[in-house]
């Protein structure tokens, strides 16, 4: 099967939306599928206002029109609600596809914080983009009761994995200051929703470990000189970095998911979470997996006596097949007798 994936996120960006189509074409290739992405880096783009790391596509549904009809895909997946998800949506509806739609941020939220627009205003808007799809993919069952709530029709379980072979808690570590104590550790993008502050003001015990990059880079820095900064890791080095601290710590109240819950809990480290849609479900029962606690301080501490072999056990649960397969079973197929052009193919690899 060909699945056309439209999103709006793509490299060099550095974030969960990105990894996880990654991963989930990976996935979707050896389950014997044929995946092309759409994304900005065939089209113009220009710098998305408060995000500069973003870049908008300067698209029209024309121009998709053109892409698609060269890709012929079986199935449509729009991932994402910016340009040229909007443009994906308006070709599909004009021909009658069936798509499927993903929910991996929540932008009413991130846009109330930049910009103080209600929410109630974005989710109208997304609604209206969402409801159009035959599916809304949501990473957790708590997203998808929320969802349904603001009145999102479909709200359909799409989970998320973690490469257990890389993921480890055997392998090399990172030195410590001699004596320090207990090492707490931050990974992921530093921006306004991460609620990042709310962890590094903490009165804890050891050293605090920064790892990401984003629009609040300089400042964090500037306001916390006692945190050691890390910048942007991946592969092993990552995984380096998780199982070199004694606790995760995940502050955001934003997040749908957090794929860095499961890459932690994968190399043994224990999580410390507030109580927000995607660590209620991701982290599990106190204990499994880290400790969720409406005091931040409170569950750093209660962390560090998690047991490190029981977390990865937890961890486990989660592998990128079985995530892949949900993803698979809400795609819907596009009919045959769907008009084409037979334009030139216009797509990013």
């Amino acid at each position: 099967m060909k699945i056309a994936i439209v999103t709006d996120a793509w490299e060099p960006q550095v974030n969960g939306v990105v990894r996880t189509l990654k991963m989930t074409a990976h996935a979707l290739g050896l389950l014997g599928h044929q995946v092309e992405f759409v994304s900005p880096q065939g089209f113009f783009s220009v710098p998305c206002p408060t995000y500069p790391d973003i870049r908008l596509a300067a698209v029209t549904p024309g121009r998709i029109a053109r892409v698609l009809d060269a890709l012929a895909p079986d199935c449509l997946h729009i991932a994402t609600e910016g340009p040229l998800g909007w443009a994906a949506r308006s070709v599909a509806l004009s021909r009658g596809w069936p798509f499927t739609t993903a929910y991996h941020s929540r932008f009413p939220e991130y846009v109330q914080l930049r910009t103080r627009i209600p929410v109630s205003w974005s989710h109208a808007l997304l609604r209206r983009f969402h409801n159009a799809g035959q599916a809304t993919l949501v990473p957790t069952e708590h997203m998808g009761a929320e969802l349904r709530a603001q009145g999102y029709r479909v709200p359909t379980h799409w989970s998320r994995g973690v490469n257990l072979q890389l993921f480890t808690p055997e392998g090399p570590t990172l030195p410590r200051a001699e004596g320090s104590g207990p090492v707490f550790l931050y990974i992921g993008r530093l921006a306004v929703e991460k609620n990042i502050d709310a962890f590094l003001k903490l009165d804890l015990p050891g050293e605090k470990w920064v790892a990401g990059a984003g629009p609040e880079a300089a400042r964090l820095q500037r306001q916390y000189p006692g945190v050691r900064w890390f910048g942007v890791l991946s592969g092993p080095d990552l995984a380096t970095l998780y199982r070199s601290a004694d606790v995760m710590v995940f502050p955001s109240e934003t997040d749908t998911f957090g794929l860095v819950l499961v890459e932690s809990m994968a190399c043994g480290t224990p999580v410390a979470a507030l109580p927000a849609t995607g660590p209620i479900d991701v982290v599990g029962p106190s204990g499994e997996g880290g400790v969720i606690d409406t005091d931040l301080r409170r569950a750093c501490l209660a962390a560090l006596q998690c047991d490190r072999q029981r977390v990865r056990t937890f961890a486990e649960r989660y592998t990128w097949e079985a995530a892949t397969r949900q993803f698979v079973q809400a795609l819907q197929p596009i009919p045959k007798a769907a008009p084409t052009s037979g334009a030139a193919r216009l797509t990013s690899p």
